[in-house]
């Protein structure tokens, strides 16, 4: 009879300690893809980016994120959250002025530290920061410069990150497309108008950074599978609705904000499993994403404490020791 020795993860399971690097940061792969397609646009589609707008995007969200972690007394600095949404604000903010760059880069970081709800901030960051700006006019936002090329490989690669994810948010960007694309088709439809129109309404990079990276992010979407269902679903009939009926440009981007408040009811109305980078999982009940899963107010047990699981005994030695 041997006794190996085990670690308790969060959900209270013995996880090998071989194991715990086992699966990747999700963000990572995001980081890679966001600056693949910046890079990409730089070099060959010519965006209008100068160097020091990244420079500045970059510098000021990363000592926002170090101010804000001071404040809140964290033990760390994670710069890879601040990282996506300085690379996301490069790829679609536009402006003439550097103060404008770095105060966008400074609200998208500061909102996650100062409107939170219940441990998690309300807004996405990079929305956040692009609705300030829009609505003061101070920049704008450009949907029309990634051609159809760029825009099927950042499809790819953004199908590519759900896989890598395991799939954990990938019910948020399916449902949201799925239902706005059924809302453009719709409307073709019924004004009589050829079905070339709502497929070169999707073919924008713009929408689907706001897909993959802002309206799928896990610390500001419901918690359950089926709350963040309903939740993209109202976010692409308010962007529909906004887009086509009020007339105003990035319908998506002001439905997000407008419907980011209703992730705490979603939350009390359809509660799941908190959202953690370290384990990602759908937040569905027991045995709905492989994982056991425990309620949101119980203390999980600390990862710290080892544990010792006894092993196979071999007949021989269920004989000697019975």
């Amino acid at each position: 009879f041997t006794l190996r020795r085990y670690r308790m993860n969060e959900s209270g399971l013995p996880v090998s300690v071989q194991s715990r690097h086992a699966s990747m940061d999700p963000r990572l792969y995001q980081i890679v893809s966001l600056s693949t397609l910046l890079l990409y646009g730089l070099i060959w589609l010519g965006f209008e980016v100068p160097p020091s707008q990244i420079i500045v995007t970059l510098m000021t969200a990363f000592l926002t994120q170090y101010a804000g972690t001071r404040y809140a007394r964290s033990p760390s600095v994670d710069l890879r959250s601040p990282l996506i949404s300085a690379l996301s604000l490069c790829l679609l903010l536009r402006t003439n002025d550097l103060a404008v760059a770095a105060l966008a880069a400074f609200v998208a970081i500061a909102s996650k530290f100062v409107l939170r709800w219940r441990g998690k901030h309300l807004f996405n960051p990079t929305n956040l920061a692009l609705a300030s700006i829009l609505a003061t006019d101070l920049g704008w936002v450009s949907s029309g410069q990634w051609g159809q090329a760029a825009w099927f490989g950042f499809l790819i690669a953004s199908l590519g990150g759900l896989v890598v994810t395991r799939a954990a948010r990938a019910d948020v960007p399916l449902t949201f497309l799925g239902a706005y694309i059924g809302l453009l088709v719709a409307r073709t439809l019924w004004l009589g108008d050829p079905l070339t129109i709502p497929l070169h309404q999707i073919q924008s990079g713009a929408l689907l950074i706001f897909a993959f990276f802002m309206i799928s992010d896990p610390k500001t979407t419901p918690d359950s599978p089926r709350g963040r269902r309903v939740f993209a679903s109202i976010v692409a009939a308010a962007a529909f609705f906004l887009q086509f009926g009020l007339f105003r440009p990035h319908g998506p981007l002001w439905g997000l904000i407008a419907c980011a408040p209703l992730v705490p009811l979603l939350d009390v109305w359809l509660p799941g499993l908190r959202y953690s980078w370290s384990r990602p999982a759908c937040g569905g009940p027991d045995g709905a994403d492989g994982t056991s899963t425990v309620s949101p107010t119980s203390p999980s047990p600390p990862s710290s404490v080892p544990m010792f699981v006894p092993t196979t005994v071999s007949p021989y030695r269920q004989r000697r020791f019975p």
